[in-house]
């Protein structure tokens, strides 16, 4: 598969194709684009002019709440990028939710580095929480004249750069409104450390990162929806980087019944938690059309030239009486031997077989020790026996070359273990016979 290294810097938005998943798709919306102004300030740290702010947005069916974000010891955790994570050390934070609304305005805190589960500002009088720009009514607290110019005092103010590729500028529109329901209970662990309380992570601005990978961190809270109901996009971070990010979330969601779930981005489904594979990034592209064998549940996105054996059902059973040689997909109720074809008439299955049926006879049946077979109506100098059991492992396969009609062989069985097998008896002129038998 062709890999995705360059992510185009316009929204990005890739559905979940998982038809009973509460994980409509997940949404990458280009915040802003540092330039010059911005580079000049000191005080949070310095900013490369060209750098991006992306969100990232789960958006849920109607009804549905993110309580957890979380990496376990099966899935972990993984948020990167090809450049260092920016990370403001005047009044930057390692989640949303802790952020101060006054210091929004200060220098470039407004492009820090944070994840969270839709909350962007501490709880008070109004509490904000992340919406997509284009979607944002409530008009703007952040960048312009609102902005105090960083530590060069930058007259009209920083974060002021209305490049077209992020649609509209911050001063217009900061992605943020309130929210009648505000989460409680609100916990994490691997940010943090408990002790010195300092975050060395690349949410933290104390080491400059890459990457964040761990089997045991979590953000979690009461359970939130999105500021718009119906589309229910829910803000789940805000990463800012001159490079190419990639992601492998994975949540847990609050449904329509009110039970957890769990969604992750790789794997497979279980009884516990499904695979939506919306949430890596970039998307796994490959066939999409179920009638080719490169066919995969888990690609998001057709990659062109991907699909190339188409799908041939058939038998591919060799000792079948309508072997398909040119079968790709077995579909083993399809296999028809004498004695045995799912009920149906054998001489308009196969009817070469006419006029040169072998004819068999087993006993004891059931058996325990020896097995005797006895064969008749040969018309061919060669006939192939073999004994396979149900899953269509072969314990004996005989070849008789006897100049005659009637074949008699006792086989000792003594081995075998308990079950139902098979004894398959075939000419090389295309006679074929098949029976069953049981082993005490």
């Amino acid at each position: 598969m062709k890999k995705i290294s360059i992510l185009i810097f316009a929204l990005v938005s890739f559905t979940s194709i998982n038809a009973q998943n509460a994980v409509k798709k997940v949404i990458i919306e280009p915040y802003y684009i540092s330039d010059d102004k911005d580079a000049t300030d000191t005080t949070g740290s310095f900013l490369e002019a060209g750098s991006k702010t992306y969100r990232i947005y789960i958006q849920l069916e109607p009804g549905c709440q993110l309580t957890k974000i979380y990496g376990d010891d099966r899935h972990a955790l993984k948020i990167s990028s090809t450049a260092i994570f920016f990370n403001n050390t005047d009044y930057g934070k390692t989640f949303g939710k802790d952020f101060n609304k006054v210091n929004y305005k200060k220098n470039t805190v407004a492009l820090d580095t944070w994840l969270t589960l839709a909350q962007t500002t501490k709880k008070s009088v109004n509490t904000y929480f992340g919406i997509l720009k284009s979607q944002d009514t409530d008009s703007s607290f952040i960048g312009g004249i609102n902005n105090d110019g960083g530590s060069s005092e930058i007259p009209g103010g920083l974060l002021k750069n209305s490049d077209p590729l992020t649609g509209i500028p911050l001063t217009t529109a900061d992605g943020m409104d309130t929210l009648v329901n505000v989460p409680t209970s609100w916990s994490d662990n691997g940010f943090i450390d408990q002790v010195s309380g300092v975050d060395s992570t690349i949410f933290g601005s104390v080491k400059p990162g890459y990457e964040f990978i761990s089997n045991s961190a979590y953000i979690q809270n009461s359970g939130v929806s999105g500021v718009i109901p119906d589309s229910n996009q829910v803000l789940v971070a805000q990463l800012t980087t001159k490079g190419d990010i990639s992601f492998e979330l994975n949540i847990e969601v609050k449904e329509l019944n009110g039970s957890i779930f769990k969604y992750v981005a790789v794997g497979i489904d279980t009884l516990d938690e499904r695979v939506s594979p919306s949430l890596k990034y970039p998307p796994l592209c490959g066939c999409k059309d179920p009638n080719y064998l490169e066919y995969s549940s888990t690609y998001l996105c057709n990659e062109t030239g991907s699909c190339k054996t188409p799908i041939v059902f058939g038998c591919m059973d060799p000792n079948a009486c309508n072997y398909n040689p040119n079968a790709n997909y077995n579909i083993g109720s399809m296999c028809c031997y004498p004695g045995m074809c799912s009920d149906r008439d054998i001489s308009l299955v196969c009817p070469d077989l006419k006029n040169k049926e072998i004819k068999m006879v087993i006993s004891p049946n059931p058996a325990s020790d020896n097995l005797r077979i006895d064969i008749s109506n040969i018309t061919s100098e060669e006939v192939k026996l073999s004994i396979c059991n149900m899953f269509g492992t072969m314990f004996l396969n005989d070849r008789i070359t006897e100049n005659s009609s009637d074949i008699k062989r006792v086989v000792n069985i003594s081995a075998l273990a308990s079950g139902i097998y098979y004894v398959h008896i075939i000419s090389n002129d295309g006679a074929i016979y098949t029976q069953m038998f049981i082993k005490n």
